[in-house]
């Protein structure tokens, strides 16, 4: 690891030309402490890093320095694999090795593309962290040693052991036979089987994991696309779901189908609002769905969710019926 640290340490000051401890401390996800040690242990093997002082100062090397230490490691490859989301390799827990492999990629290009490449960067924002509303974009959190171990057990073809926070449950160890990684909208989820019946888990209710010596019982193959599209339609189709018919204006149709599981049916009135036949998740995830929506939307049925509603509406009229 402190090889591949050194590495990206020369990279990132053959790149920027000069940057300070700190900066350095920044993208290598590391300590200053630690950056000046590596400045010492570069320039003991011969590297030509120095230190300008002053308030502009930092490390730069000498100019015209070379090296062809871009050789790309495990991580770092599988990095690139899912760096078409920025977002999916941070799901797995790649964050830090597409940064590294990224420097090295951009460093084994030809100057001239390294330079335009460069620039073309700075006109480019992926993802960003909110949106046009300032609503932050907040992805689940899983421990990158969590996430690691996971990774290495799908990989290698072993059972998992995991501890395992179900919805409304006290965390549980389980032991299955890892099929693949999916990520989806900022969350992601392990697919599994678990005595042959199949199983889908949250990475982030995985509290801790352990890979197996034993190998999984699964095919060698998988399509795992259409695995997550028959898991999906068995998701929706299960549990406690409810059916609502609801009428909604055409600016917040997209709005409502977005949050729904499924649509059944769905006709235009004469007023050119949606009459849409839909299905949630449960009572809970209904009112959520149907509240967002404000008076854009109106459910017709059923009468518990009108009056869920209307209480919920009630209450909040009480409330600021009066100034404080």
């Amino acid at each position: 690891m402190r090889a591949d640290r050194l590495v990206s340490l020369v990279l990132l000051l053959r790149r920027h030309g000069r940057l300070s401890a700190t900066a350095l401390a920044r993208e290598l996800e590391v300590s200053t402490r630690t950056v000046l040690r590596d400045i010492e242990a570069l320039s003991a093997a011969g590297v030509p890093v120095y230190a300008e002082r002053g308030r502009h100062g930092g490390f730069a090397l000498l100019p015209g320095f070379q090296t062809e230490l871009t050789g790309l490691n495990h991580d770092e490859a599988l990095a690139l694999v899912v760096a078409g989301s920025r977002r999916g390799a941070q799901a797995f827990g790649l964050g830090g090795a597409l940064a590294s492999a990224m420097r090295k990629v951009v460093d084994a290009l030809p100057e001239g593309y390294r330079t335009s490449a460069a620039g073309a960067v700075q006109r480019l924002l992926i993802d960003p962290g909110t949106d046009l509303l300032a609503r932050r974009v907040v992805p689940e959190e899983v421990p990158d040693s969590v996430v690691a171990e996971i990774r290495r057990a799908v990989f290698a073809g072993h059972r998992l052991r995991i501890r395992y926070a179900a919805a409304n449950q006290p965390p549980e160890w389980r032991t299955v036979d890892p099929i693949g990684l999916v990520t989806v909208r900022e969350q992601g989820y392990l697919l599994a089987t678990r005595e042959g019946a199949d199983r889908t888990y949250r990475l982030s209710r995985v509290l801790a994991a352990e890979e197996l010596d034993e190998p999984a019982q699964r095919p060698d193959h998988v399509d795992l696309d259409q695995a997550w599209q028959e898991r999906s339609t068995r998701f929706r189709e299960g549990g406690d779901q409810v059916s609502v018919l609801v009428r909604v204006h055409p600016a917040r149709r997209e709005d409502l189908v977005g949050t729904a599981l499924g649509v059944r049916s769905e006709v235009t009135d004469p007023d050119g609002w949606s009459r849409l036949d839909v299905t949630f998740q449960d009572s809970r995830h209904a009112v959520w769905a149907m509240w967002q929506l404000a008076t854009s939307a109106e459910v017709l049925a059923p009468d518990w969710l009108r009056a869920a509603l209307h209480d919920r509406a009630a209450e909040i009229a009480a409330r600021y019926a009066t100034s404080t």
